[in-house]
């Protein structure tokens, strides 16, 4: 409990679908929130969408009329980055590249206070290379929720070379304060979740380039035939294909293994501007389900 009583304000950079679930269940569960994005759209959809989404648990029965309330007051909305500043911890949850990543890093470690724990939702990239920008490598760490945050009971923890065990400890501390199940992971390209889950993805798209099934037999056959929840096709499209691509590139170069390269259909896809259910369409077209919803999501 004494780790727990440093963490009052919560900073969440990006503010997709991630990062407002981030926010969302930091918010109901007594934070003060600060969400930041450089884009005023995303800041405004996000606005909208939190709001939904607790009124939504509140008409359900899921969350208590106070709770909700308290909730909707503890989130601020910003784009200036020196609204962090206050901040016991900030998770990012922005795209999934190394550079972006680092050098939001670099701008965090110089604005906040020396206190504050810098962690990374992350779902591949390396902690210690994050951590290689700041001068508080001991502070920094993988806080890897699954999407979406507020349902889906998992976080996965990494370590970078140099994170402390203070750190760490706060960190679980927090996550299980969320209700999470945690796991741990050392500093290896793809941590635990998506080490198993992309090469699944990517021979999918495999047997999809060579003919060997449809899309439909594919996923029905996962589904079926080992009672996952969502094929690994349709699970791609909802993770976002250029997410997916990314992910395979890390794995790919930080492991050496070819069997992680991305398969070319799926490139092709993403070269196409087809990412999945955030766009419309990927392996399968959703224009018409969705109609003016755009949904984006990350692993």
């Amino acid at each position: 409990m004494a780790e727990m009583k440093r963490f009052k304000t919560i900073g969440v950079v990006g503010s997709g679908q991630m990062g407002s679930g981030i926010a969302q269940l930091a918010a109901t569960h007594g934070f003060d929130v600060w969400v930041l994005d450089t884009d005023q759209d995303a800041l405004s959809k996000a606005t909208k969408s939190i709001s939904s989404s607790i009124q939504r648990l509140v008409s359900k029965g899921q969350l208590s009329q106070a709770v909700g309330k308290d909730a909707l007051e503890r989130l601020w909305f910003t784009s200036n980055l020196e609204k962090l500043s206050s901040a016991d911890i900030i998770i990012e949850a922005i795209v999934e590249s190394e550079d972006v990543k680092k050098k939001l890093f670099l701008e965090l470690d110089k604005i906040t206070k020396s206190s504050a724990i810098l962690a990374s939702n992350t779902s591949s990239i390396s902690i210690t290379r994050l951590a290689s920008a700041t001068s508080r490598p001991h502070q920094v760490i993988g806080m890897h929720f699954m999407n979406p945050p507020s349902i889906m009971k998992l976080v996965e923890i990494v370590r970078g070379a140099d994170t402390s065990d203070e750190t760490f400890d706060a960190t679980k501390a927090l996550a299980e304060r969320f209700g999470k199940t945690v796991i741990c992971s050392r500093d290896f390209a793809g941590f635990v979740v998506n080490r198993i889950l992309m090469p699944m993805i990517n021979e999918a798209f495999f047997a999809l380039y060579t003919g060997v099934a449809t899309k439909e037999d594919i996923d029905a056959g996962m589904k079926l035939g080992t009672n996952h929840p969502m094929g690994p096709l349709e699970l791609a499209d909802f993770i976002g294909l250029d997410v997916c691509v990314s992910i395979l590139k890390v794995l790919h170069a930080g492991l050496g293994d070819n069997k992680y390269a991305p398969c070319p259909i799926l490139v092709q896809y993403v070269d196409a501007g087809r990412l999945g259910r955030k766009r419309g369409i990927g392996v399968y077209d959703y224009r018409q389900m969705l109609g003016s919803v755009k949904p984006s999501s990350k692993l």
